[in-house]
């Protein structure tokens, strides 16, 4: 982990639920991070229309998200990364040792529904950031960073081939996001042969945690809950996912930083077990006895899934995943609860 301390690290789309927890632990070890983010997409400015169902939770959730970057004095630089004139001249001026790549459109669904507006905060962010990290002539066109880190999915390896797979197993996406994040790896990788920079590509799974405004399988069921209403699961409650708190996943992302062992490489950063559906509505029923649970028809575009093999992770860069659902998804809850209360008190 030698040359890792106070790192300039620039967070592509920083200000989201994943961003601004790696922004705050970042701030922790020590390190600069930097956010640049529009706060368009799953954010303050998406949230503007008064018509939008839990308008006014999701606007205090991110009003707190931005108050506690704010109070850690972490900078948040409000610009558009598809921009290129106007993303290469700020990261000019941050000169950042490490760039994240996390602008996105976070949810499969969403990006189905619009893929020109997927591909455009996708695939249009990721080229600009790509282009300056690479470096030019008045650098000798040599990469203008250490690492380029890219935050890619679990949905590109489409219908799971077996019950756990690994970074090595094919990718065969079957919607927009996954096919757009599947296309986004191969670019990064090709910036990597072509240019020689150096890249991480982590691959997460059905995250959750606090202050979340994406449409998670999780926040979804707890806000549900709160609010009295049935809670829809598409399908039986048998198909599984990887469920990940986001405190592993963050802590997998710090050391994937301060490692020269994640150079270059692709990991799957999960808690490594998969649980149904109806495992995690489990919980939830325990917080909140009386809720009732409606069972609809699968998604054509859900792939099935179950558990991402993190033993690479665990052997490369020293990963280890402490929060099963069992242990993280109350914390969730609880959190939520405690929030819900101070907001409507």
């Amino acid at each position: 982990m030698k040359n890792f301390r106070k790192k300039k690290i620039a967070l592509i789309g920083g200000a989201g639920f994943i961003g601004h927890h790696i922004a705050l632990a970042l701030e922790r070890r020590g390190h600069a991070p930097f956010i640049v983010d529009s706060l368009a997409v799953n954010n303050i400015l998406s949230f503007a229309e008064f018509d939008i169902k839990n308008r006014k939770l999701y606007r205090n959730i991110l009003n707190q998200r931005l108050d506690i970057l704010r109070e850690n004095g972490i900078e948040v630089n409000i610009e558009d990364a598809r921009d290129y004139s106007a993303l290469t001249k700020l990261l000019g001026l941050i000169k950042p040792d490490i760039i994240i790549h996390l602008a996105a459109v976070s949810h499969a669904n969403k990006a189905n529904k619009n893929p020109h507006n997927t591909f455009d905060h996708s695939l249009r962010t990721l080229e600009n950031c790509l282009d300056h990290a690479r470096g030019g002539k008045s650098n000798n066109y040599k990469p203008r960073v250490e690492k380029f880190i890219y935050f890619s999915s679990s949905m590109v390896y489409g219908n799971f081939s077996s019950e756990s797979v690994i970074e090595e197993d094919i990718c065969n996406p079957i919607g927009i996001y996954g096919t757009i994040k599947y296309a986004s790896e191969l670019i990064v990788k090709a910036y990597n042969r072509v240019f020689d920079l150096p890249h991480t590509i982590i691959r997460p799974s059905a995250l959750y945690g606090e202050r979340c405004v994406s449409g998670r399988v999780g926040q979804i069921f707890i806000e549900k809950a709160l609010m009295r209403e049935k809670i829809d699961i598409h399908g039986n409650g048998s198909d599984r996912l990887d469920f990940t708190y986001i405190e592993d996943f963050v802590s997998g992302v710090i050391k994937i930083i301060e490692s020269d062992k994640a150079i270059n490489e692709t990991f799957n950063l999960t808690y490594g077990e998969s649980r149904t559906i109806g495992q995690l509505a489990g919980i939830v029923e325990d917080q909140f006895p009386d809720i009732k649970i409606n069972y609809l028809p699968k998604e054509k575009l859900t792939p099935d899934r179950g558990t991402l093999n993190v033993d690479k992770a665990r052997k490369l860069i020293g990963y280890k995943p402490k929060f099963p659902i069992e242990q993280g998804f109350p914390r969730y809850i609880q959190w939520y609860k405690t929030f819900w209360e101070s907001m409507n008190s």
